[in-house]
């Protein structure tokens, strides 16, 4: 599959087949995220893998109530729960460089993204779910304090594929020339 043709056609999917996820997609999947860029090359993320079907339960009630990933992350059998080690993206000698303080939601951002392309290119659907009690689902998987949850993901084979996308903004929405608001595309 070619990069265009995967980034075009990947979906949020929300209902899985019963097949079992394997180790080595899995592997994978995590390889393809290990090589995203980051600032200064710190990798910030760390990912959990989680097989067990009552940890998966767990996790899921941290979600908001009405959160549409629940049925998927319920029925998938490896949710990947991508952290990061804060005070380290956006840093340099231990202090805080950049405006934007949580930099390491960009660097995790990045490798979820590469996690998710590649997944889509095996075959398999992913949803990315990040309305959910962070704190309880840090204190549920033992992460600790200089860590955090950023978001959770199932994967699974998709039950339906091929499915269309809501629609995109034009480039002539959000695209400026050396100024903001100076149209790039007319």
């Amino acid at each position: 599959m070619e990069l265009q043709q995967a980034i075009v056609e990947r979906r949020s999917i929300r209902r899985f087949t019963d097949y079992y996820v394997t180790d080595d997609e899995i592997k994978q999947i995590l390889e393809a995220a290990r090589m995203a860029p980051s600032w200064a090359n710190v990798q910030p993320w760390e990912f959990i893998v989680v097989r067990d079907k009552a940890l998966i339960e767990k996790i899921t009630e941290t979600y908001s109530p009405n959160n549409p990933a629940r049925k998927c992350s319920l029925a998938s059998t490896a949710l990947l729960v991508a952290c990061a080690r804060k005070n380290i993206s956006g840093c340099k000698e231990g202090q805080q460089v950049t405006a934007l303080p949580n930099w390491y939601m960009f660097d995790v951002g990045m490798a979820v993204q590469n996690l998710c392309l590649k997944a889509h290119e095996l075959g398999l659907g992913t949803v990315v779910v990040g309305f959910l009690d962070h704190q309880k689902c840090n204190e549920i998987l033992n992460v600790p304090p200089d860590s955090t949850v950023v978001v959770t993901i199932p994967v699974g084979k998709p039950e339906v594929s091929g499915k269309q996308g809501p629609p995109r903004k034009e480039l002539t929405e959000f695209v400026y020339l050396d100024v903001y608001g100076n149209k790039f595309f007319k």
